[in-house]
């Protein structure tokens, strides 16, 4: 009876201790295409995708500082997507207005 108390302790003190990596790749992306986006003028020109990308990166990193991977995990990507979206729109439209890139 002991040893199966014993074994049930151990295997829920084994199962608390996993965490989630850290998303490292996925924060730098983000970063990436935060940068490529802000590059392009997506602010000016794609508003609706860039503030989502920024808010969704600047919830990501907060989370991040409090280790709550997994959804800093999301959000990142999340903004990473929003970010690609701002500055292939951008582009996009700067190109049909002639502006120079």
């Amino acid at each position: 009876m002991i040893r199966i108390l014993l074994a049930t302790l151990y295997f829920f003190f084994v199962v608390g201790c996993v965490t989630v990596p850290p998303p490292n790749e996925e924060y730098t992306l983000a970063k990436a295409a935060i940068d490529a986006a802000k590059a392009v003028q997506a602010a000016r020109y794609s508003p609706g995708f860039w503030h989502q990308a920024e808010e969704f990166y600047r919830q990501a990193k907060i989370l991040y500082n409090e280790r709550e991977y997994a959804e800093a995990k999301y959000l990142f990507l999340s903004a990473k997507s929003s970010a690609e979206k701002a500055e292939n729109s951008a582009r996009l439209l700067r190109q049909k207005s002639g502006d120079v890139l």
